[in-house]
This record gives C-alpha cells, sequence and structure tokens, in this order.
C-alpha cells in the first residue's frame, strides 16, 4: 500500500505528462470498445430485423442482395415475380401463409411498400416479436397508409394527415402521383428495424397510382378518374417480392429447391439466417481490420506510456538515489515503477469506460435515425471486460522495462552529477 501511495504522489508531480498518457490510452480504450460494442449490436440489429419467416422469394439474384433490398430496403430488385408465379407457389399445401412485397416507390426519402394486412399479423422482428400499432390501425380502403414511427416523427405526421407517393426509390423525386393522395390511418410502434424508415400502403393502391402510366411516363393530367377505380380489378401483375411461412420446419429445404427449380419464371428462395450469416461473412475481413486498427491504437497509447516513463527516469535519477539512500530495496524501486505503469494504465481504462458510455448515449439516437442500429447502453459484457484486462495486464506488461531499468541504477550512479 505504500508503495502506491509513493507512485500516486510521484505521478502528481509529474501530473501534465501522466494525465496526457491517460488520456492517450483513455482514447484508445474508447476505440477499442467502442467498435467492439458497435461491430457486435450491428450484428444482432440485423439479425433481429427479420425473424419468424421461413423463406424469402424474389428473382433469382444473390442471396445476400434479395435479403437486402426485400428486408433492409437497401438497393434495388434486379427483376420483378409474376403474380401468377406467387399464387402458385402460395397454393402449396407446405405453406402456411404468405405476405406479399412491392418496391419501387418512396415519400420523401422513405420508401413505399405495397402489401396486404397479412403483413402485420405475419411480419416479425427481435425475438418473435410482432408489429404493433402506437396509433390507429392498418389500412382498410385504396388510399389510406400506415407509417413507420420514424416516418411519423421526422415528418411530423399524426393520424388523418395527407401524403403523396412519388415515383421511384430515390430520395428526390420530380414525379409524384399528387392525383392521389393518401391518408394516414396508423403509425407503428417502434421497432429499430427498416419498418420504422417505410411507409406501407395496400397492393391494390400501388396499381391504383400507376394506372395510365405508359413506359415510366406518368398519365395526362384529368385522365384516370380516381372515383372510377374499382378496387376488386386493381390486381397486381406483378411484386417485387414474398415472405413465406410453412406448416413445418422440415419443408423448408424441399421447397426452397423446388422454387430454385421453378420451370415458369426464374426465382430464388433464401433463408434469412443462412443469407444474414452470408452477408457477416462477406464484412468478416472488414471487422477484422477494424479490430486490429484498434488494437493498433491501444498499442500506441501504451507505446506512448513506456515512452513517457523511459523519459522521466534521467529526470529521475536524484530521485532514486534518495530513495535508495532511505533504505528502499532494489525490488521495491521495482515495484515502484510498475505500480506507476499499472495506475496509469487503470485510469486510461477508466476514463476510456466513461468516455465510451457519453459518446454511446450521444450517438445513439443518431446512430438509430441515420442508419436504424440501436446500439444500447448496458453494462460491459464478458468479452469487454476480457478486453479490459488484456489492457491492464498489457500496461503492466510495458511497465516491466522502465521497471527493470530503474532496478539496475546504483546509488553512486544516481548521486553521481553529469555535465
Amino acid at each position: 500500500m505504500a508503495i502506491i501511495k509513493l507512485a500516486l504522489k510521484s505521478l502528481y508531480n509529474r501530473r501534465a505528462t501522466a494525465l496526457l498518457t491517460v488520456f492517450a490510452i483513455a482514447v484508445s480504450v474508447s476505440l477499442l470498445l467502442g467498435v467492439e460494442r458497435v461491430r457486435t449490436q450491428a450484428k444482432e440489429s440485423f439479425a433481429n430485423t427479420i425473424s419468424g419467416t421461413d423463406l424469402i422469394i424474389g428473382a433469382r439474384t444473390g442471396p445476400v442482395q434479395l435479403l437486402l433490398y426485400s428486408v433492409f430496403r437497401i438497393g434495388n430488385a434486379t427483376n420483378n415475380i409474376s403474380w401468377q408465379s406467387y399464387e402458385d407457389i402460395a397454393n402449396q399445401k407446405s405453406v402456411k401463409w404468405t405476405v406479399p412485397l412491392s418496391l419501387g416507390d418512396s415519400h420523401r426519402g422513405y420508401r413505399v411498400l405495397g402489401t396486404n394486412t397479412d403483413y402485420f399479423k405475419h411480419y416479425q422482428f427481435g425475438q418473435s416479436q410482432s408489429l404493433q400499432f402506437s396509433h390507429g390501425k392498418p389500412f382498410n380502403t385504396l388510399f389510406e397508409a400506415v407509417v413507420g414511427t420514424e416516418v411519423a416523427k421526422k415528418l411530423g405526421y399524426n393520424i388523418g394527415d395527407k401524403i403523396v407517393i412519388a415515383h421511384g426509390a430515390g430520395s428526390t423525386s420530380f414525379t409524384k402521383h399528387d392525383q392521389m393522395p393518401f391518408t394516414i390511418t396508423g403509425i407503428l410502434a417502434p421497432t429499430s428495424t427498416p419498418v420504422d424508415k417505410t411507409v406501407h400502403v395496400s397492393l391494390p393502391a400501388i396499381e391504383a397510382i400507376h394506372l395510365g402510366w405508359n413506359n415510366g411516363a406518368p398519365p395526362i393530367a384529368g385522365s384516370v378518374d380516381n372515383s372510377q377505380i374499382d378496387i376488386d380489378t386493381l390486381q397486381p401483375k406483378v411484386i417485387t417480392a414474398a415472405l413465406v411461412g410453412l406448416t413445418s420446419k422440415i419443408k423448408v429445404f424441399q421447397l426452397q429447391r423446388s422454387i430454385n427449380q421453378y420451370k415458369q419464371e426464374p426465382l430464388q428462395a433464401i433463408i434469412p439466417g443462412v443469407a444474414l450469416h452470408e452477408l457477416w461473412s462477406m464484412m468478416g475481413i472488414a471487422e477484422q481490420a477494424l479490430v486490429v486498427i484498434s488494437g493498433f491504437v491501444v498499442a500506441s497509447g501504451l507505446l506512448g506510456m513506456l515512452t513517457m516513463i523511459l523519459a522521466s527516469l534521467n529526470e529521475r535519477r536524484r530521485e532514486m538515489a534518495i530513495l535508495r539512500a532511505v533504505g528502499a530495496r532494489p525490488l521495491q524501486i521495482f515495484l515502484l515503477m510498475i505500480s506507476e505503469a499499472g495506475i496509469l494504465a487503470l485510469a486510461g481504462a477508466l476514463l476510456g469506460v466513461i468516455t465510451l458510455f457519453s459518446m454511446l448515449l450521444i450517438a445513439q439516437p443518431l446512430l438509430q435515425d441515420q442508419f436504424g442500429i440501436l446500439i444500447t447502453v448496458s453494462a460491459l459484457t464478458l468479452y469487454e471486460w476480457q478486453l479490459l484486462g488484456l489492457v491492464l495486464v498489457s500496461g503492466l506488461a510495458i511497465g516491466v522495462v522502465p521497471s527493470i531499468r530503474a532496478y539496475r541504477m546504483s546509488l553512486a550512479d544516481g548521486m553521481t552529477i553529469r555535465v
């Protein structure tokens, strides 16, 4: 305990350089833990986006691409699938439920999803959590819409507000379906998934807003009379993708193989969990690179501590000599230097954890709003504690170098005045 008190007093006398060293270690520790937390929770956030769905069906493309545009609203489909093929698959004996998805339009930068009310019954996220309404109810008539919580929050929408859908999925569109506005009838509860950033309308509504369009060109003003639209005739010809739930998990691979060999048109069925695993396998190199970079940053912080302690040894020659003169043994000098290194590493680690949680509190809403990733401010995990322990052990190990040098200093060398 006396050695610790002496080490604290010694560091206080050199508080300027000691604080800089602690700050450098804190920055490296917060970066290391921050990268680890973002990496793991980004995985969890992606994995929790969809659950309870056995297969996702779309046009033949890469499994990851199909997963990204159908579930995460990232990118666009290379092709659509016909409604006839969708009904053929939906009528299979092994199929318990299906949910059609039609993408391609947007509203002020947010994706518009055409579907049916089964979407609100069968779509699940997280640990098999179903969608809930914070306000209102599902769409019922033709020009009604249900918006995600982020859409309502960011754009200030309430039940009963009118919105206009734009043609195309870009953030800016010069072609809008303003002749057919939608009324918001429901606002979904937060899910921390792309559902929060989606405007949901019915499949007949998607067909209605495109009546009179010819090869991507909008209809002539007044050529389509909204009052004359018959909802029963608005049968979709194509959809973008479909979610499928089966009566038995055993039949997943059998139906997947059947869809992949579908003769009427080139289709593909993917298992969401397998596609997610493939996605993270592709991202594995980037993950490893981030971890390695974080490790180098921690190493640079600890090397800075080593440099500081070594540089101070020449200035502390008389201090060491006086300690030896009053009876301090070489082992005590060794323990003093080790203690200083340990205190610096511990203080840097603690400050790094405090910095991490402060940054998470600030960045959490930004990450959720911009990227849909929820980073929880929770207690350190076992692996994060292990990383902190590794930093502390490394700090003590690095402190051995100056400790050995101080240990070898002789009393005569310490009292010698060098010109």
